[in-house]
């Protein structure tokens, strides 16, 4: 899963915004006081627009039409990252956020700003679904991760504080199915990999265990829930 490090397209939630200065002692005093665990923001109308506006935030698109930080904004407020001025020539990759699938060649380094992070992201996505499930339901996966199936699995499993596989030891490990809308998860210690069930369950997908019928690996097939 990607989400840009800069402004709304953080949560793929539209137009991209560029911080280009910290906000101000105002605007900060309403980024703290945020809702720690929803982002949820109270203000000005003229504070909550300023912060839209910088990509901090966005306004929900139904009635109360409240507002909420983005991922940028849960970064602001976490201490994760000073707003950064934007580089002149920064690559396109620059300030991406990509959830572990397990195995990646090259992996960020763990640790309190990985797991503010994932934090972040998965907050982000719990918006999206907020924004983009006609009922507005967070339990339920959105359409967005039904067209990034890896990582959004992924991000559920690392939000949760499950240990993704490096290249050459244990972990989980999220990869791509022939199936429609469906993903398999490899762990190779069982007790953890029904650990990951549960967790995926609860995030809303729904889970069954196989096993590979010529090695006899154990593995997880997990699909977005609809209902």
């Amino acid at each position: 899963m990607q989400w840009a490090v800069r402004g709304d397209r953080a949560a793929g939630l539209g137009k991209e915004h560029v911080v280009t200065r910290p906000p101000t002692a105002a605007q900060r005093r309403v980024i703290d006081a945020a809702d720690p665990v929803t982002g949820r923001l109270r203000g000005t109308e003229a504070q909550l627009a300023a912060l839209v506006k910088r990509g901090l935030a966005f306004r929900h698109p139904r009635p109360p039409h409240d507002h909420f930080l983005t991922p940028e904004g849960h970064r602001v407020r976490q201490g994760v990252t000073q707003v950064p001025e934007p580089a002149a020539e920064a690559p396109a990759t620059a300030g991406v956020f990509a959830a572990r699938v397990g195995g990646e060649e090259t992996a960020p380094q763990a640790g309190p700003a990985r797991r503010r992070e994932v934090h972040s992201a998965w907050q982000g996505l719990l918006e999206l679904r907020r924004m983009t499930n006609p009922d507005g339901a967070v339990e339920r996966p959105c359409g967005w991760e039904r067209t990034h199936l890896v990582q959004a699995a992924a991000l559920a499993l690392e939000a949760a504080g499950h240990r993704p596989a490096g290249r050459d030891d244990g972990g989980y490990r999220v990869r791509e199915t022939p199936q429609p809308e469906a993903v398999a998860v490899y762990e190779p210690d069982g007790e953890t990999l029904r650990a990951c069930a549960a967790t995926l369950e609860g995030a809303g997908w729904q889970v069954s265990e196989h096993r590979e019928p010529r090695t006899g690996t154990r593995y997880l097939l997990a699909s977005p829930r609809r209902a």
